[in-house]
């Protein structure tokens, strides 16, 4: 038994995070400042898009990417029924329709072939997730993309740091929004961000996280002088503020490091599981780079107990897990608002009753890992 409970996704927070935030405190510019603004540029760089906004949430980078994209009432967005809940509610906020896609075995990814024999003159956009942190086949998307005159919009949550076939992420022609949440592979705590090629898509995208203000307070207040804004169209509140990207700019240039730590600790999980009843995940495709976000089991048909009660068993000795997804169609609203049944989506359903997500992120070590897999033999035998 573990002294201490073994936190799922608790951050890697070093003294030089702790420091900048300290530098903004005693500066006096908390909110979105100089510190946004570098941040933005560092992930400009490392993705590879030329236009990056930060926002408050990947949540508020799609709601804010459908708006600007012009997507609303009567039209229907693609979206995979394994994800969590948060991309179809963002076509929800937008007015739109979301239908749900079954995922891939072994994957959980979007299934593009059904994606594609789903669409229909309605059909306008396909939000794909880069599930656990492996990137949609991005030759086929985009191809679908172009086949079908779509828009795309990337939930890349997950994602950061992925790579298909040499190329990042978000630099693949596609709008695709990020997320720096205190779980994901690198963390403002809160916070998230939206790549694009189109300028004017990302100029209005940093208006509407503002109010719609033309100009924002680090314009209106800095040492230049005082200036007055104009609301040129009603926004919302989903700026990110120079707190949040304290943390950012100096958790961004270690993350290719954390990631090759998680492939080791990954490599680690499968061969320690070998014999146990799980299915762990598949190997990333070749020419890919995961990010190795999520280390995702599926607890087999005839283990000795069934997912939740591993979660509990897990949890009583003081190992923390995840689940990661219950489908988007097994969620009251959704199920009971479009009449969804479970069995349209076997796929998905079934990755729902038997998916857990183990520790995995640079701060779990060698023996932490032990631990959770001692938890598990002691508990499947």
């Amino acid at each position: 038994m573990r002294e201490n409970f073994l936190i799922f996704g608790s951050p890697v927070i070093g003294e030089e995070e702790i420091a900048e935030v300290v530098d903004s405190l005693r500066s006096g510019w908390v909110g979105t400042g100089p510190k946004v603004h570098r941040f933005e540029q560092m992930l400009s760089d490392y993705v590879g898009a030329p236009h990056v906004r930060c926002v408050s949430s990947c949540t508020a980078a799609l709601i804010l990417a459908l708006q600007v994209l012009g997507i609303g009432a009567g039209d229907e967005v693609l979206v995979p029924a394994m994800t969590f809940v948060a991309s179809a509610n963002a076509i929800e906020h937008a007015g739109a329709r979301p239908v749900l896609i079954d995922a891939v075995p072994g994957t959980g990814l979007i299934d593009l072939d059904a994606a594609e024999a789903t669409i229909t003159p309605r059909t306008r956009a396909i939000m794909p997730v880069h599930l656990a942190g492996r990137p949609v086949d991005m030759d086929r998307l985009n191809g679908l993309r172009d086949r079908h005159g779509l828009l795309v919009i990337e939930d890349a949550a997950h994602a950061i740091g992925s790579e298909w076939r040499g190329r990042r992420i978000g630099a693949f022609g596609n709008v695709a929004a990020f997320s720096f949440y205190v779980t994901k592979n690198i963390s403002t705590i809160e916070g998230g961000a939206l790549v694009t090629e189109d300028a004017e898509i990302a100029a209005r995208v940093e208006r509407l996280a503002l109010h719609g203000l033309s100009l924002g307070a680090w314009q209106r207040f800095s040492d230049t002088g005082f200036r007055h804004y104009e609301v040129v169209e009603p926004g919302y509140k989903y700026n990110m503020t120079d707190v949040q990207a304290a943390l950012g700019v100096h958790q961004l240039p270690r993350l290719d490091g954390w990631i090759d730590r998680r492939s080791e600790l990954w490599d680690r999980y499968d061969e320690l599981l070998t014999g146990l009843p799980l299915q762990t995940p598949p190997p990333p495709e070749p020419g890919t780079r995961h990010a190795r976000h999520l280390y995702q089991v599926l607890v087999e048909p005839g283990a000795p107990l069934m997912r939740d009660q591993l979660l509990d068993a897990l949890a009583a000795r003081r190992i923390g897990t995840g689940v990661h997804y219950r489908g988007v169609h097994l969620h009251p609203f959704y199920r009971d608002t479009y009449g969804l049944d479970p069995a349209d989506f076997p796929v998905a359903t079934d990755i729902s009753e038997r998916t857990l997500s183990l520790p995995l992120s640079p701060k779990v070590t060698e023996a932490d890992q032990d631990d959770v897999v001692s938890a598990l033999i002691d508990v499947l035998g």
